[in-house]
Formats: C-alpha cells, sequence, structure tokens
C-alpha cells in the first residue's frame, strides 16, 4: 500500500491541479503532519507548474506559505529537509534529461524521434532539459514520489489521458506497485472526486492491458 506520506503526495497535487485552495490547505496541514518534510512539499509544488502551469504552482506555494506560518504561530515546528541538488557544472542536461525519460519509458534504447519531436523540437529540448534533467535532478523526492505527483495532478484535470496513460506506466517503471496504484486511485476517488477517479481508472486499465501485451 501507499505509505500514509504518499498519500498525503496524492492529495496535496490534486488540489494543487484542480485550484481547491481550501481542500489543498487541508492536505499540506495532513502532509506534514504525517511526516513530509517542509522541502518535499516545496518541491511538489515546484514541480506541479510543468504539469499545470505556473498559476496553480504559484497558488499552492502562496498556500503553503500561510500554513507554515500559521502552524509556527501554533507552536508547530515542522521538519525543514534536505536542500535541493544542482546538476553540476557541465553537465549535459540533453542527455542526462533523456536518460531519465527512457527510465521512466523503461525502454533501455532511444527510439527514432517521431511526433511532437518532429514538429515542435523545441518543446522536447524544454521536456529533456528542463523537466527531466533541472525538475529530476533537483533530488528531495525519489522518481516514484514525483509520478505519484504527476499521476495524481493529471488525473485531477480533464483532457489528459493521454499523459495520465504514460505517467502511469512510468510510476509503475520506477517501483509503484500496482496494490499502490490501485490505492492511489482509491485517495482519488474518497478525497478528489468520482469523476476524477472514474477517468483514472479506464486509464490505468489500458496501462494493465498494453504492460500485459509487452511482457
Amino acid at each position: 500500500m501507499l505509505n500514509p506520506r504518499q498519500e498525503k503526495i496524492v492529495t496535496i497535487a490534486a488540489f494543487t491541479a484542480n485550484g481547491n485552495l481550501e481542500k489543498l490547505k487541508t492536505a499540506l496541514n495532513e502532509g506534514l503532519d504525517a511526516g513530509l518534510t517542509v522541502s518535499e512539499i516545496r518541491e511538489i509544488l515546484i514541480q506541479m507548474y510543468a504539469y499545470t502551469g505556473f498559476p496553480r504552482s504559484l497558488n499552492g506555494i502562496n498556500t503553503f506559505m500561510n500554513v507554515i506560518s500559521e502552524r509556527q504561530k501554533k507552536g508547530i515546528e515542522d521538519i525543514a529537509g534536505e536542500e535541493p541538488a544542482v546538476l553540476p557544472a557541465g553537465t549535459d542536461r540533453d542527455e542526462y534529461g533523456e536518460k531519465v525519460r527512457m527510465k521512466l519509458a523503461g525502454i533501455s534504447t532511444l527510439p527514432p524521434k517521431s511526433g511532437y519531436q518532429i514538429f515542435a523540437p523545441g518543446i522536447d529540448t524544454f521536456l529533456k532539459e528542463h523537466l527531466f534533467a533541472d525538475i529530476f535532478g533537483r533530488g528531495v523526492l525519489d522518481y516514484s514520489s514525483r509520478e505519484i505527483a504527476t499521476v495524481s495532478a493529471l488525473a485531477a484535470m480533464t483532457g489528459t489521458e493521454g499523459q495520465l496513460q504514460f505517467h502511469m506506466g512510468a510510476a509503475m517503471n520506477v517501483g509503484v506497485t500496482g496494490t499502490q496504484m490501485e490505492n492511489l486511485l482509491s485517495v482519488l476517488n474518497e478525497k478528489v472526486g468520482t469523476r476524477e477517479a472514474v477517468m483514472a481508472r479506464k486509464v490505468y486499465a489500458r496501462v494493465q492491458e498494453n504492460r500485459a501485451k509487452n511482457r
């Protein structure tokens, strides 16, 4: 099963993505109470901008700042956590990001470029060098935690089924088990919404079908 900290990643990411700041405030408090560090939650909210846009990410960060301030006034001292890392000088960010993306995709051989990679090569560069190098290279969260956050955020939005399918597979490629994915869907249903959970479950069925074919 997802541990309590991972369950709170689900709700923090989902409510950041759908913009429900009142529920996000509750989720942030619950996340801190469950043992997530300030640095870990901050990293979730930073990563969210790559999937939900700056407005939702910044709203989440401002909400988190208010939560920390309120808790400090109550005498609650939360664990700060580790500081994010910086990629070493001279790192080939394109190569680094490509390797991360291949790990998430569960492949060891780089396929020929296709689709958006050819039509809009700039976005492919941003995905590799910024998202999968600059952001994933910051550490603090492991890949499975980052993918739990991404899956939860995509499930909380509409029109993101294609990306959700990739990232559900990616989550399982970096260690999220089938039982944990079922647990994530249950948290979505109980805490976020039935519509979101139903859509995510349909996408997950396709992921399971494709993985079964490729075994």
